[in-house]
């Protein structure tokens, strides 16, 4: 037998006389605050209690808006939903011409963030990756466009809808919005750095004209902050308010405007209005919920550019 055999036995016993060291304990601010990519029971605690904030209004609305007008006299509000939620529709629907207001507003916002998606990529491209003389300056007007307050254009912007005799039209809506500048800003800003000028001279270098460049190359590309701007003006143009006011009439109104019909008496019946308000909120929920991947995937390449 070799030394080497005598002392290995030896070696370990030696090894399992030494006890174990316990595994590392994560410490308690460590596991506050969190490291690194991993969040911390703080960035967990902070997201549920804006979570519950956020959708809390929401859920009084719908609690309100599903019982009676007494309700809102109690001592403690209630926390759970009551069975007049159909009564109080059936009020709306016999109150103001719903179905005519939810069609004009799905109309008007519906082309409103086609035609602001479409002209804002167009204009963000070319703001974003050709040379053009004055380039910068027209850049500079439009991000100045946005420094003004709409008030400030509602008198005169009837005045035009007067003359060209289209008050109480939709076009008078659906037209002063067709682009916004925050439209061409954002997608500006968004195509500078998602398209490399490398993949563009490459299309160019292979015969793809400018608008097949813009098409193969540039759209694909713009898809999430496409869906992004889009969620956005169709949430925009669902909730304006003033203008639609302004200039449609009582018999053809978008739906804020008509709902703004159940308060407008002496007696206000809040759980009719609250209904009213959660039935406009439903198409709102369901477009979050069949974007809410692009929307996701946008934020998300935003952060790893960032």
């Amino acid at each position: 037998m070799s030394v080497t055999d005598r002392t290995r036995p030896r070696a370990a016993a030696a090894e399992a006389a030494v006890p174990a060291r316990p595994a590392a304990r994560t410490p308690l601010r460590q596991r506050f605050l969190g490291s690194g990519t991993r969040p911390g029971f703080l960035s967990y605690g902070l997201l549920i209690a804006f979570l519950v904030s956020s959708a809390y209004p929401l859920w009084w609305s719908a609690v309100i808006g599903s019982r009676s007008n007494e309700t809102l006299g109690e001592t403690w509000p209630p926390l759970l939903p009551g069975g007049n939620f159909w009564k109080n529709v059936g009020e709306v629907f016999d109150t103001i011409p719903f179905w005519l207001a939810l069609g004009n507003s799905l109309l008007i916002s519906s082309i409103i963030t086609l035609s602001v998606v479409s002209f804002s990529t167009l204009a963000g491209y070319a703001f974003a990756k050709l040379r053009f003389r004055g380039r910068n300056g027209l850049m500079l007007m439009v991000i100045a466009t946005m420094a003004i307050p709409t008030q400030l254009g509602i008198i005169p912007l009837f005045m035009v809808m007067r003359t060209l005799g289209w008050t109480g039209e939709i076009g008078a809506v659906v037209v002063p919005t067709l682009v916004t500048a925050f439209g061409v800003f954002f997608m500006r800003q968004y195509l500078v750095d998602v398209i490399p000028d490398e993949l563009i001279e490459s299309a160019r270098m292979d015969g793809a004209s400018m608008i097949s460049t813009f098409w193969h190359v540039a759209i694909p590309a713009a898809r999430p902050g496409m869906a992004i701007l889009g969620l956005f003006t169709f949430m925009t143009a669902w909730t304006d308010f003033l203008w639609p006011l302004l200039v449609l009439d009582a018999g053809n109104p978008t739906l804020q405007t008509a709902l703004s019909q159940l308060q407008s008496a002496r007696y206000v019946d809040y759980s009719v209005v609250l209904a009213g308000a959660v039935l406009a909120t439903l198409p709102l929920l369901v477009l979050f919920a069949l974007a809410g991947k692009q929307l996701i995937s946008g934020i998300m390449q935003g952060a790893v550019k960032g």
